[in-house]
């Protein structure tokens, strides 16, 4: 049985690939056996890994910024400048790349 690394499989053999059973083998739409390059999946892993580490910041953030009733709360107590204080602190903890 071999291990396929399906998303990359789809990425280098994007329109090609259907279906992938880690017991069968790689299989295009009608069936046919589809003969795989490791070196186009590897490059399409590095491309997979790379857009995938491009955004990681946008999860992190979410998860650490307050809730929007809390920020709405803290600008009516504190004012647009302390919630800006407060979004900053997230935002250079987890900076775009």
């Amino acid at each position: 049985m071999t291990n396929y690394d399906h998303e990359a499989i789809h990425k280098a053999y994007e329109g090609t690939v259907a279906r992938i059973n880690n017991e069968t083998g790689v299989f295009d739409a009608s069936g046919n056996a589809v003969s795989l390059d490791q070196s186009k999946i590897d490059a399409a892993r590095v491309t997979l890994d790379a857009e995938a580490a491009a955004i990681a910041y946008q999860g992190q953030r979410k998860a650490e910024y307050p809730s929007i009733e809390d920020q709405l709360d803290d600008i009516y107590h504190n004012g647009i400048d302390a919630w800006k204080a407060t979004i900053k602190t997230t935002k250079d903890k987890y900076p775009k790349p």
